[in-house]
């Protein structure tokens, strides 16, 4: 929904406040009210400091319709956020979650690890063979080489 554009000194002290309070709701940075407080009327007026039978639409038909609209039309829930509670047990569990998750990283990484580890004895263990069969052949080709000579 467009909000309408009002000219700030064509209002007064009292609009200006519901407004500036009605802004600070939307964008989720109240300055009275808890963060997270949903925007409904009576809450831009105890936002904005004044009794909520004060922003009546008698008064206000502009701006109560602004509020309604912005209501109808962001799907803001009408009830509060979690509650710190809430919040809180929903920190543990992703505290958990993450916890678990490193858990398994290290299984994974200790895994890798051994699996390097016999890899490495492993080609080692080649290496040293090769060596030996290598020293078996130069045996056997001056052996061979040295029985030539006496032939």
């Amino acid at each position: 929904m467009l909000s309408m554009r009002i000219d700030p000194s064509v209002m007064g002290k009292a609009e200006a406040a519901f407004r500036a309070a009605f802004l600070r709701l939307k964008l989720g940075k109240p300055e009275t009210l808890p963060k997270g407080t949903p925007v409904t009327q009576n809450n831009v007026a105890r936002e904005a400091g004044k009794d909520p039978s004060a922003l009546k639409k008698e008064r206000f038909p502009a701006l109560v319709r602004e509020i309604q609209g912005w209501i109808a039309t962001s799907g803001a829930p009408l009830k509060s956020s979690r509650t710190p509670r809430e919040e809180l047990r929903a920190a543990r569990r992703r505290n958990q979650s993450m916890r678990d998750r490193i858990e398994e990283l290290k299984r994974d990484r200790d895994l890798a690890q051994s699996k390097l580890m016999s890899a490495e004895r492993e080609l080692l263990e080649l290496w040293r063979e090769v060596v030996s069969l290598r020293q078996m052949v130069n045996q056997n080709v001056v052996s061979l080489g040295s029985r030539l000579v006496e032939q």
